[in-house]
């Protein structure tokens, strides 16, 4: 799938990505996905009522962005940064 695909496949995929880390995941990844998902859900519910067609990569930045300010801000130990960076990495590559 590429970043430019149907972006509802890498919302769906991504999804299944957090569902399927619960029943495995440390408390600290549990922290992490669901920290993660609170800003993938942002983020697409944000560009979804913006009401302009949009892809997988705008998702995309739009959670860097999103994160990025997050962790400026100071909402996440270096710790849990690591873990939602490593998340998201995995989320990422499913829009490859």
């Amino acid at each position: 799938m590429s970043a430019l695909a149907i972006p509802e496949q890498f919302i769906n995929a991504v999804a299944e990505l957090f569902d399927a880390i619960v029943p495995v995941a440390t408390d600290d990844e549990l922290f992490a996905s669901g920290y993660l998902r609170g800003h993938f859900d942002l983020a697409v519910g944000t560009l979804q009522v913006d009401g302009e067609p949009f892809a997988a990569i705008d998702v995309i930045t739009q959670v860097n962005n999103t994160l990025e300010l997050a962790i400026g801000n100071g909402e996440l130990n270096p710790e849990d940064q690591q873990h939602v960076n490593k998340i998201w990495s995995q989320a990422q590559q499913l829009a490859a």
